[in-house]
């Protein structure tokens, strides 16, 4: 009640928004399956900071530019924290033969994840270990979680997450993969030895809990040590993986690209030794290319969400504490205003004149602000070196006999290339 009294007074300057039903607010005004499209629609009738109301939480969506970094960074202190997910409170306490034919997701996930066991559990796996594929495979399939017209109306009203039924189904595969997780640290706690400095992230976060013990307040416990381990997981395999899977998607599309990648590889590093990151500074075009691989593909479009602890103003308009905010990051790096070539494949919006790599302001793949991207070290590292790797190596192209593949993503909160398979030929 309090919230409506407040919002009668913020009424004059609260940002415009479709006309909520009773109860349910705005839930059936957006259409979850496809929501970046469904907000380019609303943003095209009520500007740049629109309003939503999900059921009982207030949303405000942020577009373009000036309205993102305006709340993000100007107002960093004030829009740092996360919104609560009642839904999480469930979770409780190879080679192949030459030039066929082949879906290149599967061999990136395996290579992507290796990287992150390697930090967290100071180990890597075969790409045959059965525990290790149920673990892709569950991890893929929590994030589709993510989205959702089920988790939207359960987190909007989460006294229907007392249904054990529909509690049950909305997460399923999150508790699926955190119990495997559980697996993998209990065995690696089995070969710590705390008299040895710490070899990975796991390892670092054990010795702070052995210094914990007895204190309480600490937030180093088992709890948060598999929740840590799960969102690197979650967070730094499925991101890296599809960002490379449009990479090579883009490469086949665009041959021209590749080539001129590719002589770049053999003019700065050769034929033989492997890339290293101090190469990425004499390669302009390659990092070009993987900057706008990263804004074409726009695979976290709506980015993570965020929510206001004190009052703020953005673009004029007043958004009081405790709303949700929605940061359209897709609409930063599509926006018309900014890039040449919005809806194309275009590597010199990231070149100048000369032919030097330049950053523009509006590339916020990782958002911005106090809560941007912790992995963005690591992933652009990673993106760097398969991506040089590959094209070392390799040559790229559609199959013979195909149709081209589309370069139009699938959302399911990240968005993914459609399914497609390429060739790859040793060069």
């Amino acid at each position: 009640v309090d919230l409506m009294h407040r919002r009668q007074r913020w009424a004059a300057r609260y940002p415009p928004g479709p006309l909520p039903l009773p109860g349910l607010g705005n839930l059936l005004h957006v259409d979850f399956q496809n929501t970046p499209y469904c907000f380019d629609q609303l943003r095209r009738r009520f500007g740049d900071v629109f309003s939503l109301q999900l059921a009982w939480t207030p949303v405000v969506v942020l577009n373009g530019l000036a309205a993102v970094r305006e709340a993000l960074v100007t107002h960093g202190e004030d829009t740092a924290d996360r919104p609560p997910v009642p839904i999480t409170q469930i979770l409780g306490f190879g080679p192949r033969s030459q030039g066929r034919p082949f879906r290149p997701n599967g061999l990136l996930d395996k290579a992507v994840s290796n990287v992150i066991a390697s930090l967290t559990c100071g180990r890597r796996f075969e790409y045959d270990d059965p525990r290790f594929l149920r673990l892709l495979d569950l991890a893929q399939e929590g994030l589709k979680e993510e989205s959702g017209f089920l988790r939207e109306v359960l987190n909007a009203i989460p006294v229907l997450l007392h249904i054990p039924a529909l509690a049950g189904k909305v997460l399923r595969f999150q508790k699926a993969f955190l119990t495997q997780l559980d697996e993998l640290l209990t065995e690696h706690r089995m070969t710590w030895d705390p008299a040895q400095p710490p070899r990975d992230l796991t390892e670092a976060f054990l010795a702070e809990m052995e210094k914990a013990k007895g204190n309480p307040e600490s937030s180093f416990n088992d709890e948060n040590l598999r929740m840590v381990v799960a969102d690197l997981f979650l967070a730094g395999m499925v991101t890296t993986s599809v960002t490379l899977a449009w990479g090579l998607l883009l490469m086949i599309l665009h041959p021209d690209v590749q080539r001129r990648v590719q002589q770049e590889i053999d003019d700065v590093i050769g034929q033989v030794r492997r890339p290293e990151m101090g190469d990425q500074a004499h390669m302009p075009y390659t990092t070009a290319v993987i900057h706008e691989v990263q804004r074409f593909g726009d695979i976290v479009p709506l980015g993570v969400t965020h929510m206001t602890s004190r009052d703020i103003e953005v673009q004029g308009f007043r958004i009081p504490k405790g709303t949700t905010l929605i940061t359209n990051l897709s609409s930063v790096l599509k926006d018309e205003a900014v890039w040449e070539k919005p809806f194309h494949f275009h590597p010199e919006h990231f070149l100048d004149a000369q032919g030097h790599f330049v950053k523009p302001e509006a590339f916020l793949p990782f958002s911005a602000g106090r809560r941007a991207c912790l992995g963005e070290p690591l992933a652009r590292m990673e993106l760097f070196l398969f991506f040089t790797s590959l094209l070392q190596h390799f040559s790229f192209s559609v199959p013979t006999g195909q149709p081209r593949p589309s370069h139009h993503g699938v959302f399911a909160f990240l968005v993914t290339p459609s399914p497609y398979e390429l060739c790859a030929v040793p060069r």
